[in-house]
């Protein structure tokens, strides 16, 4: 299941799209918060729950956290942060239906904000490459006098 993580961007709970690195190199800000680390009663103490409350949250489907090769729930930074939006908005009094469908609202936006930035700049592209067309079709005129009317000499 996709959900949407604190910064807009969809991704699978717990798993990283990142290319895995070198053995030695150190992991960046971003790569860290995404690698699952923590084990669920490790995760439910960060985020202030009770591990139990994490099940009912996978079950809900609000969360996929990874998983080990014997099936333990492992959680990342991503994942916690995640935890803490559903507690926010489930301490202001909205039940996990609505936490659920605000969350996916949440990434569709964020969908549709990427959509609307890519077609903003393709707009901006094709406006600029337009003008420069313009730029090299029109041709420069010297200005002459003008003729002034003819009138016959009537003398």
């Amino acid at each position: 299941m996709t959900q949407a993580r604190p910064s807009g961007e969809p991704t699978r709970a717990g798993a990283s799209s990142e290319p895995a690195r070198p053995r030695g190199m150190r992991a960046s800000r971003a790569d860290r918060s995404s690698q699952a680390v923590y084990v669920i009663s490790v995760a439910a103490e960060l985020a202030g729950v009770h591990p139990q409350t994490l099940r009912i949250y996978e079950r809900r489907g609000l969360l996929d956290p990874a998983r080990t090769g014997g099936g333990s729930r492992l959680y990342s930074e991503d994942d916690i942060a995640y935890l803490r939006r559903i507690q926010d908005l489930t301490n202001a009094g909205v039940n996990l239906e609505g936490v659920r469908r605000i969350l996916a609202l949440v990434e569709e936006n964020a969908t549709l904000l990427e959509a609307l930035e890519r077609t903003r700049e393709e707009a901006r592209k094709a406006i600029e490459s337009t003008h420069r067309q313009y730029r090299r079709d029109l041709v420069p005129v010297q200005r002459t006098a003008l003729p002034t009317k003819w009138r016959p000499n009537r003398g």
